[in-house]
C-alpha cells in the first residue's frame, strides 16, 4: 500500500471522512464480536493488565461518553495495582461502574454511545478535525485524537479476541491506521528506549496481515523512521515478524522472550533476527510503549 502522507512509513488515510469510516468499522466489529461471545467469555481475563472482556467494553464506553460530554459515574474505583497514571485512574471509574453489569446491557450501552459518536463525527467538517484538542499524547488537533481512538479501540478489540480465541480484523484500513500509530512512536522507542547509536539502523519487515518494511536510523543525532537507509552498508539488524506480533509487542501484550525463544503465544509466530543479534533482541525486548 502506498504511503498516504508525507511521513515515512505512514499509510492509512486520516481525513475526517477516513477516520469517521475507520471508527465506524471498528465499532461494528466490536459489536459483532460482543454478540458472538457468551457470558463465560465476558468475564475472561485479557492481555490488558487487570481487565476482563467486560472491562474492555466498559472502558471504551467511558472514553466515547467523555467525548460526548456525558458526566462521569459517581463511583470510587480505588487505585488498582495495574493503574500507572491519571488516565488509567479515569478509565477505572467507568470499569467500576459498568463491568459488573450484564453483557447484553453493556453491549446495548456500547451500541448507543457509538451511534451518537458516529452522528457527531459525521457532522464535523475537515476544519473541525483540524481544531486544537487535548489528546492522550498532549495538545494536538482533533484529527490526531481520532487517530489514537482508532488505535485504542482496535488494540482493545485484539485484547478481547486473544482472550476468547477468536482472531480476526487484523487487516484493512483500521489495522493499517493502528500500525501507523506504532510507526509514529518507533523513533522514540528505538532511539530512547533501545539506545540506537549513531551510524546504526534497524529494519522491521512485517510479513502480514499488515505488510510493511520500516527503517529506523539515527539522522542528525536523532533516531527516526526513514524511507531509505543511509549508505552505511545496510541495517545493523533486521527483524522479520508478523504484524500481529509487532502490534502486541508494541502494546506490551506478550512476553518478548517467548517470541524470541520460539514459543510464542497463539498464532503470532516468532521473530527472525538477521545481523546484530544482541541489538535485535534489545529492540524486541523494549518495543512496548503504550501507557
Amino acid at each position: 500500500m502506498a504511503e498516504a502522507s508525507g511521513a515515512p512509513g505512514i499509510v492509512a488515510g486520516s481525513s475526517g471522512t477516513d477516520l469517521t469510516a475507520q471508527l465506524s468499522e471498528e465499532w461494528d466489529s466490536l459489536l459483532a464480536l460482543g454478540d458472538e461471545i457468551d457470558d463465560a467469555d465476558w468475564q475472561r481475563p485479557t492481555p490488558c493488565p487487570g481487565w476482563t472482556v467486560a472491562a474492555q467494553y466498559a472502558h471504551m464506553i467511558g472514553t466515547e461518553s467523555m467525548l460526548l460530554g456525558r458526566p462521569n459515574p459517581e463511583v470510587d474505583p480505588g487505585r488498582p495495582e495495574h493503574v500507572r497514571n491519571d488516565i488509567g485512574g479515569f478509565n477505572e471509574v467507568w470499569v467500576a461502574a459498568l463491568a459488573g453489569r450484564a453483557r447484553k446491557e453493556v453491549l446495548a450501552d456500547f451500541a448507543d454511545v457509538t451511534k451518537e459518536r458516529r452522528a457527531a463525527l459525521a457532522a464535523m467538517s475537515e476544519e473541525d478535525f483540524a481544531t486544537e484538542s487535548w489528546t492522550p499524547v498532549g495538545k494536538a488537533d482533533y484529527r490526531r485524537f481520532m487517530q489514537i481512538r482508532v488505535f485504542d479501540c482496535w488494540v482493545h478489540e485484539q485484547d478481547i479476541r486473544d482472550a476468547v480465541g477468536r482472531p480476526g480484523h487484523e487487516s484493512g484500513a483500521v489495522a493499517e491506521q493502528s500500525v501507523d500509530e506504532i510507526v509514529r512512536a518507533l523513533g522514540f522507542v528505538v532511539g530512547k528506549k533501545v539506545g540506537l547509536a549513531a551510524g546504526q539502523s534497524v529494519t522491521f519487515r512485517l510479513t502480514g496481515p499488515v505488510q510493511r518494511e520500516l527503517n529506523v536510523a539515527v539522522v542528525d543525532g536523532r533516531a527516526k523512521v526513514v524511507r531509505t537507509l543511509p549508505d552505511t552498508g545496510g541495517p545493523a539488524t533486521t527483524l522479520v515478524l508478523s504484524s500481529s506480533a509487532f502490534t502486541r509487542l508494541a502494546c506490551g501484550r506478550v512476553d518478548p522472550g517467548g517470541l524470541l525463544g520460539g514459543t510464542p503465544s497463539g498464532d503470532l509466530g516468532g521473530v527472525e533476527i538477521a545481523g546484530d543479534d544482541e541489538l535485535g533482541r534489545r529492540v524486541v525486548s523494549n518495543l512496548a510503549f503504550t501507557i
